[in-house]
């Protein structure tokens, strides 16, 4: 027992070292060992969580460990302690595992931003506080972890501050968040009031001797709460904003922390909710509308990012649907999957951007199918996953709401069902017009790791001077009898003493790379490669 409180400890404990050490040193360390410290931390975090998870006896039931008094006047005890339970642990492996791997592809996608060790220590921050938030044994302890990915959130969003719509889309989150947080505080004085302490366990037992009119006005507190976290309405419209900040910011605010606490909250406190259906219904249409009402605006959006925001609005719906119906396995369930294939999707979207220097309109795009070979790979599983495609992780999870929604209600078996062939439309709407057809866009393709399939070419190849005035300056010769500034074929990279690269500066002030191949020299205009501009 000793060793599992310590684990449990340990979990939380080791992100929020690395956020202390990496804003210590923020000025001293370089992108990449503030990544790989932040990354590190965090994945033994996942690690311990495993061991906590296959020691885990269900017979038993969960754990309490307490840290230590935290507020112990007449009155109030309420301490500060973690829950170890097959909820906690199940979203701690989503935290601490998704979030691992958004560190990890961090590193390489902040790694020419001056502000790097700023943004990881920030990173680590946001999983501590998402930890604190499933792990606290009492309302208190996950209020704080509550307020904490809130002030994240802020903080990532508008990590390019000097950008004002990023300043501005950073404040929306913030206040609207602050706005659905009220009901969370309400609720919590309402249960002080009624029963005297916030420990989970405590409420649960006694929910019972609390009046009608409390419960209701509880449950629809907490409800309203989870609104402003989860991108409910009336309170969503800040989650597609939120795509200001760099993408590795939108996967984890959308696969594995903010936008689950929500749903979250209304699990832990099943029990209260239990005792209202009044609320259950609120809940279920309110869910059921925003599934839909999200799907519907993600059909007409044209930025790559926000069709993926649009799209993680309408799946919590689908899950708060599922909380409505009392089926909170199956939205658990959903949450879990949702988490993976939502991370894979932004990520890969990162890639597309990072790739066309920026763009994010997908109108630009198109033709990039075999140019970013394994981004187009990674996109279509993410894609076939959130359709619910059979064999896939959202045909199953998808398919239990489905379930239990037309034992529940034909009318919300109906809407939803509807709902997932909207996520379809738009969903392959979205890889099709960024990997199929021709390249639309003026900016030429490229990326650090594009060199693995080479320079953008085929469909989404672009001839030289697209990025604005043609070069007036003539090429540098170098083993070259001819040069060939017209020609368009692909432009490998080095490869023993066959290929050769050669950067020169055109006279507009842009980087360009010349290829020697084969005694043919051909000029490809190029931003610097390995610069993030469209992060």
């Amino acid at each position: 027992m000793v060793m599992t409180d310590l684990l449990a400890m340990l979990v939380p404990a080791l992100p929020l070292a690395g956020a202390v050490l990496l804003s210590a040193l923020r000025r001293k360390l370089s992108a990449t060992v503030a990544g790989s410290i932040a990354t590190a931390l965090i994945a033994i975090s996942f690690v311990a969580t495993v061991i906590l998870f296959s020691g885990f006896d269900t017979e038993a039931g969960g754990r309490t460990v307490r840290i230590l008094d935290w507020l112990n006047i007449t009155g109030m005890d309420i301490p500060l302690a973690l829950r170890i339970d097959a909820l906690s642990l199940t979203m701690m492996l989503i935290v601490t595992g998704v979030g691992a791997l958004i560190h990890l592809y961090s590193i390489g996608y902040m790694h020419d931003d001056e502000r790097a060790p700023t943004f990881f220590a920030q990173l680590n921050l946001f999983s501590f506080a998402m930890l604190m938030l499933v792990m606290g044994s009492n309302f208190l302890v996950t209020f704080i972890g509550w307020e904490g990915v809130g002030l994240c959130s802020y903080l990532l969003i508008g990590f390019w501050y000097t950008t004002p719509d990023y300043n501005y889309a950073a404040r929306k989150a913030f206040v609207m968040n602050r706005i659905g947080d009220v009901g969370m505080v309400l609720a919590m004085a309402l249960l002080f009031h009624f029963l005297g302490t916030l420990e989970y366990a405590a409420v649960m037992e006694q929910a019972h001797s609390i009046p009608a009119w409390g419960l209701l006005a509880i449950t629809l507190l907490l409800f309203f709460g989870a609104t402003g976290k989860s991108a409910q309405i009336p309170l969503f419209t800040w989650l597609p904003d939120a795509m200001a900040g760099p993408t590795p910011v939108s996967a984890l605010i959308h696969a594995a922390t903010m936008v689950t606490a929500g749903i979250f909250l209304v699990v832990r406190s099943s029990v209260l909710f239990e005792l209202v259906p009044f609320t259950c219904d609120v809940i279920l249409w309110t869910g059921t509308a925003t599934a839909l009402l999200a799907a519907s605006i993600g059909l007409f959006q044209n930025d790559i990012k926000k069709v993926l925001a649009y799209s993680t609005v309408s799946q919590l719906g689908y899950m708060f649907a599922a909380l409505g119906m009392g089926a909170y396995s199956a939205a658990m369930f959903h949450v879990t999957t949702h988490a993976f294939f939502k991370a894979l999707l932004f990520l890969a979207a990162g890639s597309v951007i990072h790739a066309l220097g920026g763009e994010q309109d997908i109108r630009k795009m198109g033709g990039l199918k075999g140019s970013i070979r394994i981004t187009f790979v990674t996109f279509f599983i993410g894609t076939i996953a959130i359709s619910g495609l059979p064999l896939m992780s959202g045909f199953f999870s998808k398919d239990l709401i489905l379930a239990h929604a037309f034992q529940h209600s034909p009318v919300a078996f109906g809407l939803l069902v509807f709902g997932a062939v909207l996520t379809t439309f738009y969903m392959f709407r979205l890889l099709f017009l960024v990997f199929y057809g021709t390249y639309r866009g003026k900016a030429h393709a490229r990326r650090k790791s594009a060199y693995d399939d080479g320079a953008v070419d085929g469909a989404g190849r672009v001839e030289r001077g697209r990025w604005g005035a043609e070069p007036a300056a003539p090429l540098r010769r170098a083993r070259a009898d001819e040069a060939l500034p017209g020609d368009r074929r692909r432009c490998h990279p080095v490869r023993g003493d066959r290929t050769e690269r050669i950067d020169r500066m055109d006279p507009d002030g842009d980087h360009s790379s010349a290829c020697v191949h084969d005694d043919r020299l051909r000029l490809w205009p190029l931003r610097e490669a390995y610069h993030l501009g469209g992060r």
